[in-house]
């Protein structure tokens, strides 16, 4: 069996970040710790949010290292950290951060199925109505689908 790019474990919910920056350690963190990138990779998302803004509109960034720090990942996931309070994000809310690392071209494709969802602003307004971090994940499984 493959490793899901979202297992359980890597969706957090969260009260505040206290900037933007925060949130993007937040969300590597989370990658980190799951085993998916070294801890240089952070490094490099960070880098990244400095050179072109992640955010993507409705409430969510998708901070991903640089094409530099790809040696730096081990295998494709992804982090998903909901603040009930939104982070500024360069003047847009940001309320998902969701972090990314892909193996090859892999994070196209995750990225598009991220994309996909959070174009519904239904499926948004429930995944910021989910209650428990497994209410989240459930909502966001469809990104583990192959």
């Amino acid at each position: 069996m493959t490793e899901e790019i979202l297992p359980a474990g890597n969706v957090r919910l969260a009260v505040r970040a206290a900037s933007r920056d925060d949130a993007i350690r937040e969300a590597g963190a989370v990658l980190v710790e799951s085993g998916a990138v070294d801890p240089g990779y952070v490094d490099s998302m960070l880098e990244r949010e400095g050179s072109v803004s992640t955010y993507m509109g409705n409430f969510l960034a998708i901070p991903h290292g640089t094409n530099e720090a790809k040696d730096r990942i081990r295998r494709s996931a992804l982090s998903v950290v909901r603040y009930d309070e939104p982070v500024d994000w360069n003047g847009e809310e940001a309320r998902f951060v969701v972090g990314i690392a892909g193996i090859e071209n892999e994070h196209l494709e995750i990225l598009s199925k991220i994309a996909i969802i959070f174009s519904d602003e239904d499926a948004v307004q429930g995944l910021i109505a989910a209650s428990t971090a497994q209410e989240l994940h459930a909502l966001l499984s469809e990104v583990n689908d192959s």
